[in-house]
C-alpha cells in the first residue's frame, strides 16, 4: 500500500496524546476532517473532535478514540509496517472512521458523525459527554479487532480496594495480622470466583480478578495493609452486585473493610441479528474475508454510549489488540486499506438496506 492512502491514520498518530493531553491531535484531525469534505467539523464541549458528514434524519454515530495511554514509540515505516504509540489503540480505527465516512461522501437522508472522543484511557469522559448528546439510530464504536472480525461484547470492569487496621499484637502470638487478613480475603474473593465461574466455558461469561497493587505498615500501635483488586465482569455480574459480594467476604475478617473505587461500568453484549451486523457482513465478505465474531475481556466506550443510546451498535477497527499499549505497537498498512474498504462497504450496505425496508 503506498503510504499516502494512509495519509490521515499517519498524520493523528503523529500527534502525540496521552490523556489529558489531546488538544494537538482534535485540532489536526478537525482540519483534517475539513480538508476531507466533511460537512462540519468542531472540537465540542469536552474537547472532543467531530465531523459530521451529510444532514439526513438517519444518524450514525462513529465513535473513536483519540487519547491513548502515556509512552511514545517512535512513528516510522517500514515497509507495509506502521508504528507509533495510537496505531492500533485507538488512532487506527478512529483514522478509518474518517477516511471510511469521507470515502462515502454525503447520503441523501443521512447524516453520519465521527467523533475522537478524549479521556478513554481515563474515565471515558468524552464518551459520557456524546452519550447524552446524541441519540442515533446505528453506533459504531472504534477498537482494534482485526479487520475482518466483528465486536459484539465487552466485559465490565470494577476496582476496589481492600484495607483492614487493627490493633498491633505480638508476633509470637496466634492473632491475625492485618497482612494475613488482607490476604485471606483476596483468597475468599478468588474462592467464590471459582465457584461463579463453574460451567462458564467462555471467558466473556467469566468473573475475572487481578491483584494491582498491596501496602501494608504500621506506628507501633496498629497496623494495616491495603490490596488493589481489579475485576471484569461478565453481563450477569452488574458492578453493585460484585461490590456487595465483595462486602460480604470482607465483613468475615476483624477490621477488613472494602472501598470502592474509580468508575465502574457493566458489561454489554450486543444483538446480533440487526441490519448494522448484516451490513459489516456483507462488507467483510465484499473485500474477500471471512467474517467472524469476538467478544472481548476488556472495556471499551461501547460499555458507556450502548446501555444509553439503545440502538443496534458493535464494534470495529484495524489493528491487533495483542498490541494495544505496548512498546512494539504498529499496524499493517495492508489491513488498515481492507478496513477503510470494509467499512465504506458497510455503510453502503446498511444505507441500501435501511432505505429498501
Amino acid at each position: 500500500m503506498n503510504t499516502s492512502n494512509a495519509e490521515t491514520l499517519i498524520g493523528l498518530v503523529e500527534q502525540y496524546s496521552p490523556s489529558g493531553q489531546e488538544r494537538p491531535a482534535v485540532d489536526w484531525l478537525v482540519a483534517r476532517m475539513a480538508s476531507l469534505g466533511f460537512t462540519k467539523s468542531f472540537r465540542d464541549e469536552a474537547g472532543n473532535a467531530v465531523g459530521v458528514m451529510g444532514d439526513g434524519p438517519q444518524q450514525v454515530i462513529l465513535l473513536g478514540h483519540i487519547d491513548t495511554v502515556p509512552g511514545e514509540v517512535p512513528v516510522r515505516t517500514d515497509g507495509n509496517v506502521f508504528y507509533g504509540r495510537g496505531s492500533v489503540d485507538a488512532k487506527g480505527p478512529l483514522a478509518c472512521f474518517t477516511d471510511a465516512v469521507a470515502a462515502l461522501g454525503p447520503v441523501a437522508g443521512w447524516q453520519f458523525v465521527v467523533v475522537g472522543a478524549v479521556e478513554e484511557e481515563r474515565d471515558s469522559e468524552g464518551a459520557q459527554f456524546v452519550a447524552k448528546d446524541y441519540q442515533p439510530q446505528f453506533a459504531i464504536i472504534g477498537e482494534p479487532n482485526r479487520w475482518d472480525r466483528v465486536s459484539l461484547g465487552y466485559k465490565g470492569s470494577a476496582w476496589l480496594d481492600v484495607r483492614v487496621r487493627r490493633a498491633l499484637a505480638h508476633t509470637a502470638g496466634r492473632q491475625e495480622s492485618a497482612c494475613e487478613a488482607a490476604v485471606a480475603v483476596w483468597q475468599a474473593m478468588q474462592n467464590w470466583a471459582g465457584t461463579f465461574n463453574t460451567g462458564r466455558e467462555r471467558a466473556f461469561e467469566q468473573l475475572m480478578l487481578t491483584l494491582r497493587g498491596m501496602e501494608s505498615g504500621g506506628d507501633g500501635f496498629e497496623e494495616w495493609a491495603r490490596l488493589r483488586i481489579g475485576a471484569r465482569l461478565p453481563v450477569d455480574l452488574p458492578p453493585d452486585a460484585w461490590y456487595a459480594r465483595a462486602d460480604e467476604l470482607a465483613l468475615e475478617h476483624l477490621g477488613a473493610k472494602v472501598e470502592r473505587l474509580g468508575f465502574a461500568l457493566p458489561a454489554f453484549q450486543c444483538e446480533k441479528n440487526t441490519a448494522l451486523v448484516r451490513a459489516f457482513l456483507s462488507g467483510i465478505r465484499a473485500a474477500g474475508g471471512t467474517p467472524s465474531f469476538v467478544y472481548k475481556t476488556g472495556t471499551a466506550d461501547l460499555n458507556i454510549v450502548a446501555p444509553a443510546w439503545k440502538c443496534p451498535c458493535l464494534v470495529y477497527g484495524p489493528g491487533d489488540s495483542a498490541l494495544d499499549h505496548t512498546p512494539d505497537e504498529h499496524i499493517s498498512l495492508e489491513e488498515y486499506d481492507k478496513a477503510v474498504g470494509t467499512l465504506t462497504a458497510a455503510l453502503k450496505a446498511l444505507v441500501a438496506s435501511t432505505t429498501s425496508s
